[in-house]
């Protein structure tokens, strides 16, 4: 893989989800996932770089888990659910 011996494997996935109200105040809302990137590649599932992702207190990269195990923990998910809550939905 690209980092090579690299010791340091830290990595985080991160999403920002902006808002602008009708009034146009700009909000934002972030979701971010710290992890590590493991040494090779590891399941078959999601895409991009779930096969090497290992999210923090996890031994099994997002790729490994089921959709549901991966959505309950995401970024994307962190970040909807501060927006949801900003919204009051």
């Amino acid at each position: 893989m690209e980092l090579g011996g690299e010791e340091n494997r830290e990595a985080r996935f991160r999403t920002v989800i902006a808002y602008v109200s009708k009034d146009g105040e700009i909000m934002t809302f972030e979701g971010i996932v710290m992890g590590s990137i493991a040494n090779k590649k590891m399941g078959e599932g999601g895409f991009g770089y779930d096969p090497v992702f290992i999210p923090e207190n996890e031994n099994r990269s997002f790729a490994q888990m089921s959709a549901e195990e991966k959505n309950s923990m995401s970024h994307r998910a962190r970040a909807f659910h501060k927006f949801l809550a900003h919204m009051k939905l």
